[in-house]
């Protein structure tokens, strides 16, 4: 197999993120009179985008062929491209982000086209495009919940092309986005089975693997300790970093880990919180295979850590 970080679809990106052009005073003017830029347009998360022979690719237009006068307010300079991507867009491409209303995406009828989630095609993009809608997706959710500064109440305007947050008080903070961090481990029992769980809202129920929020003052590994207990029971030893997965949905970064079970503990005596997890059970390799319609979407960290565990693939 791959090597992990290559398996995880969000986490291969070919973005220069250029930081050192997002203080240039002149960097709007440049890139709307920009004949090769191009901007992605996002609407409610989606973006859309287009199949074709090699995949499906983005649809980004052109900056100078926007059908409507662009407002710096709205948009995120997301970098450059560092490769061709699959639609031909060469490379050191800018590339912006741009957040539209309902009525423009009305006024939009390319019949060409579909609005599709990262959630759903992420896993079919390439690299370029990946790391435009994965970027696009966090920064869109991170304006949304800054319109005003959580320490002051008072609003707050983008600045450093779409970067920072200002507090338009004078002499007010600038706000940067944030990234919440999760662990997500693989429990290995002395059997070389995988603990698998339910979560209560999931419905029709299905199983992934144990996760949960990085507390304050607490490393990756102690949270994956602590988590794990928490929803089953199960007492983890020697949690090993795999790799991590950026999770946009709304501002997450998922950190892989796998660990074994305590060799002192009886794998029978796991059971659920009943509050977060519904059940959880212990599967073989046999079981999973069996049951690979249970399991998380190819997107997810989850699925590639599951087939870590497998030694291969498991396809629809």
């Amino acid at each position: 197999m791959l090597d992990f970080p290559s398996r995880l679809p969000l986490a291969t990106q070919a973005i220069d993120r250029d930081d050192v052009s997002r203080g240039d005073a002149a960097l709007w003017r440049g890139i709307f009179t920009d004949p090769a830029a191009r901007v992605l347009l996002l609407h409610r998360g989606q973006s859309p985008s287009r199949r074709t022979e090699r995949g499906p690719i983005l649809a980004l237009r052109r900056m100078t062929e926007a059908p409507w006068r662009l407002e710096e307010h709205r948009a995120v300079y997301l970098g450059r491209t560092e490769i061709e991507s699959r639609s031909g867009m060469p490379p050191g491409t800018r590339v912006v982000s741009y957040s539209i209303t309902d009525a423009e995406r009305n006024a939009l009828d390319d019949v060409d086209e579909t609005w599709v989630d990262l959630r759903v095609v992420g896993v079919d993009l390439d690299d370029v495009d990946a790391g435009l809608f994965t970027a696009a997706a966090a920064m869109q959710n991170w304006h949304e919940s800054m319109l005003h500064a959580p320490d002051s109440g008072r609003p707050t305007r983008p600045t450093r092309a779409g970067w920072v947050r200002l507090d338009e008080h004078e002499g007010g903070r600038e706000h940067f986005p944030r990234t919440d961090a999760a662990v997500i481990a693989a429990v290995i029992d002395q059997n070389e089975r995988l603990l698998l769980g339910a979560n209560a809202r999931w419905t029709p129920r299905r199983y992934s693997l144990l996760a949960g929020f990085v507390e304050p003052g607490e490393s990756f590994e102690a949270a994956v300790v602590r988590e794990v207990r928490e929803e089953s029971g199960a007492r983890v030893v020697r949690p090993r970093y795999l790799g991590s997965q950026p999770w946009p949905f709304p501002a997450s970064i998922m950190v892989g880990f796998m660990g074994e079970l305590d060799p002192e503990q009886d794998p029978e005596s796991i059971r659920p919180d009943k509050t977060e997890i519904a059940d959880v059970r212990w599967f073989t390799r046999d079981e999973v295979r069996d049951n690979r319609h249970l399991l998380p979407p190819h997107i997810s960290i989850a699925r590639a850590i599951i087939e870590e565990w497998y030694g291969g693939a498991l396809d629809d």
